[in-house]
C-alpha cells in the first residue's frame, strides 16, 4: 500500500475520531472554529518522534494563546502514547491510529525514502488546518529539528492575517 493521496492547501481535511492517551475518542470536528495543527509521526520514544512532540509542547503556550488546537497521530497503541505522554508531560491529546487507515487518508502513509531505500512507512507530516477544517498548509517529508519553529510561524502568520 502506497500513499497515493497527497493533501493540498483548500482540501477538506479527512474526518476521524481516533482514542486518544487516555482511550477519549477525539474527532477531527473538535477542532472547528479555530485553527489547528495536525501532525503525523512514526514511533512513540524515538529520538526524532521524542523531539519533534517535546518541541511542540513547549511551543504549548504560544499555541494556546493563538487559540490554535494540536494533535498528534501515530500507528502506537492507547498504553504507549499514555507512557510516552506522561514521560515527557505532553498537554496536547496524541492518537492512536493502529489501522493507518487514518494515515493513509492523509497521505503520511505510503511509500518513502529511509537512508537511502524506499519502504513503506509513516510519512512524518503536518497539517496546519483553518477553521473550517479545509487545509492550509500540508507539510510531508518533514525533518523533526526545528519544525516546532517552522509550524508556529506560519500558525502566527495566520492568526496576524485574520
Amino acid at each position: 500500500m502506497t500513499a497515493s493521496v497527497r493533501l493540498a492547501a483548500g482540501d477538506r481535511a479527512p474526518s476521524f475520531c481516533l482514542p486518544n492517551q487516555y482511550s477519549s475518542q477525539i474527532c477531527l470536528e473538535s477542532l472547528a472554529g479555530k485553527v489547528s495543527i495536525v501532525y503525523f509521526y512514526p514511533k512513540d520514544m524515538t529520538p526524532g518522534c521524542t523531539l519533534e512532540a517535546t518541541d511542540l509542547n513547549e511551543i504549548g503556550g504560544e499555541l494556546q494563546s493563538l487559540n490554535i488546537g494540536l494533535l498528534g497521530i501515530s500507528p502506537d497503541s492507547i498504553d504507549s502514547h499514555r507512557i510516552f505522554a506522561e514521560r515527557f508531560q505532553l498537554g496536547f491529546d496524541i492518537l492512536s491510529d493502529p489501522t493507518k487507515d487514518v494515515m493513509t487518508r492523509w497521505g503520511a502513509y505510503g511509500e518513502k525514502v529511509n537512508y537511502g531505500r524506499k519502504v513503506i512507512g509513516v510519512i512524518r507530516s503536518t497539517f496546519i488546518l483553518n477553521p473550517d477544517l479545509t487545509i492550509a498548509h500540508a507539510l510531508y517529508s518533514v525533518k523533526a529539528t526545528g519544525h516546532a519553529t517552522r509550524i508556529l510561524r506560519l500558525c502566527e502568520a495566520m492568526a496576524a492575517s485574520h
